[in-house]
């Protein structure tokens, strides 16, 4: 490999909002947030939306969507072809 050309990976804990848990890794992300973690060490923080814990493929829960709505607000557009 060529030296210089690579970014630094190093310690980043990214916390998943939507589940309220947080995962400490390696990254070459950059943030100006920080958050002590369980072993008294300081590290960049990045927020997530979703994650694997709280995406529905990982935790088995579905989501209902309401398709009778949509259904009803199309035919309600465009009409009702026979």
């Amino acid at each position: 490999m060529r030296s210089g050309i690579h970014p630094v990976s190093r310690p980043v804990v990214f916390r998943d909002r939507a589940a309220d848990t947080a995962f400490l890794t390696t990254s070459t992300a950059r943030s100006a947030r920080t958050i002590e973690w369980a072993d008294g060490s300081t590290y960049p923080l990045i927020d997530v939306e979703i994650s694997s814990a709280s995406h529905p493929f990982y935790t088995g829960n579905t989501r209902v969507v309401d398709t009778a709505g949509r259904v009803e607000r199309f035919e309600r557009r465009y009409g009702r072809t026979s």
